[in-house]
């Protein structure tokens, strides 16, 4: 799998290439995390925000569908006691319906053959009254070409199946039926549109 082969690199991206966006990404994605939230996050990657949001959860399941990318967030979390690393599918969660408080996917949306139905998996899980985040990468303006974040991935091989904007991301969850989301774009290099949807 390709995110195995690239798990070791991974980090040179976020704390490089895309350093001040993501840092603010995981200031603005903890905030919303309380001491009493049962989060569980899918796509963790290498634990770049998990690391943000079990500083402020009472407790944290980290997911991802790659071993090489847990075995990253295994490594980078090692010391925080209440982070539990699995495997798991986002669009197939194998747990029962609204258990977590918040549900945290980030920069994977854009990544998947049917986002909907990730995007209905997320929503299952999380507990009414409960916050579905989900951050995600987008294009600057909608000028056609790739961002810079795609550029140097497609080198690798993987296929991107969405390049948002900002606005077309919006559209996204407005065609998913979810009117009232709470949006936040964090500008820079390779920007991140944060998408914030308090479940019914």
């Amino acid at each position: 799998m390709f995110w195995d082969k690239v798990s070791g690199l991974y980090s040179l991206f976020e704390d490089i290439i895309n350093d001040k966006v993501n840092r603010q990404l995981c200031i603005e994605v903890a905030d919303y995390i309380s001491s009493t939230d049962k989060v569980l996050e899918c796509a963790c990657g290498t634990g770049m925000i998990t690391k943000a949001i079990a500083a402020r959860a009472k407790s944290v399941i980290a997911t991802d569908y790659s071993i090489g990318m847990l075995k990253q967030t295994a490594r980078n979390c090692r010391k925080l006691s209440n982070v539990k690393v699995r495997k798991a599918d986002i669009t197939y969660i194998k747990c029962k319906s609204n258990i977590f408080d918040k549900v945290v996917a980030g920069n994977v949306i854009h990544l998947l053959d049917n986002p909907m139905e990730a995007l209905k998996e997320l929503d299952r899980v999380c507990k009414p009254g409960g916050q579905i985040i989900i951050p995600t990468y987008v294009n600057k303006e909608n000028t056609g070409k790739q961002n810079l974040f795609v550029t140097i991935m497609k080198v690798f091989g993987p296929v991107f199946k969405k390049h948002f904007t900002f606005e077309s991301y919006q559209e996204f969850f407005e065609n998913a039926g979810y009117t009232d989301v709470e949006y936040t774009l964090i500008t820079g290099r390779i920007p991140c549109a944060i998408a914030v949807i308090t479940k019914k």
